[in-house]
């Protein structure tokens, strides 16, 4: 298989500090290719504007999901994030998207069924005006990206959905640092459950994570299980001013490369 390689890869293994220079975002291929030491993260604009090709891609059922939304705002980047997946998986793969056919585990983590796509793993998280699409090969994998709102970083939500030792830390921390430590956390910590598979079933005071901004990212500890720390290694992602994001993926050395998602021409 022909592995594309681009300047923006780089090797990764275990805890790690990286900053946004190290993740410079280029226009993805038209034909991509990945091989199981890599990791593909896709990020997607959820200002463009919806096309007759995007909504020609969509299952009856996303259009009916994507109906429910209140604001056509909403409506609109679910529509164009869902679209821009099937667009890209569909690349990976080389059919058409609007051939892809999706399923469930039994906590909602959706996954491929068509032939094509044994080994495949993918996982989607948007937030306000951007999304992030995770493509990677026989390794499960999870991402999280948040738009960072101070007024939501408080220290009683945190108390509500973060264990008892990362409320300490985030308590710690210079209010100038706090709310960018809180996000960190969020994103990490929701990365890891998706990866996993296990959605809100998994208790996120169950685990720690790292999330000081000067701390490199790390899953710290799982009450649940101890081995896990070893299987799962977190990484940080930049992929707007004002955002947080992380990706999850089972260990192993991996080459990431950071890919605009832009319709062909």
């Amino acid at each position: 298989m022909q592995v594309l390689k681009t300047q923006t890869e780089f090797n990764v293994v275990g805890a790690h500090r990286t900053v946004a220079s190290d993740q410079a975002w280029v226009r993805g291929p038209l034909s991509p290719c990945i091989a199981a030491n890599e990791t593909h993260l896709w990020k997607i604009d959820l200002r463009c504007e919806s096309t007759a090709e995007m909504n020609a891609s969509l299952s009856r059922a996303e259009h009916d999901r994507a109906a429910r939304f209140h604001f056509d705002r909403d409506r609109q980047r679910f529509l164009i994030a869902h679209a821009s997946l099937r667009m890209i998986l569909g690349r990976y793969l080389d059919v058409a998207p609007a051939s892809l056919e999706f399923a469930q585990n039994e906590f909602g983590k959706p996954f491929l069924i068509n032939p094509e796509a044994a080994g495949f793993h993918f996982n989607l998280s948007h937030s306000e005006d951007v999304a992030l699409v995770s493509v990677t090969r026989d390794r499960e994998v999870g991402v999280d990206v948040e738009y960072m709102r101070k007024q939501f970083a408080t220290i009683d939500v945190a108390e509500n959905f973060f264990s008892v030792a990362e409320v300490y830390t985030l308590t710690g921390l210079d209010p100038e640092s706090r709310t960018q430590g809180f996000f960190n956390c969020w994103t990490r910590k929701e990365a890891y459950i998706k990866a996993r598979g296990e959605g809100l079933s998994l208790s996120l005071d169950s685990f720690d994570v790292s999330l000081a901004p000067d701390v490199p990212v790390a899953l710290l500890q799982t009450r649940f299980d101890p081995s896990d720390v070893s299987r799962w290694s977190l990484h940080e992602v930049f992929p707007a001013p004002n955002y947080a994001a992380a990706i999850a993926i089972q260990r192993g050395p991996t080459n990431f490369s950071f890919r605009h998602f832009a319709l062909a021409e």
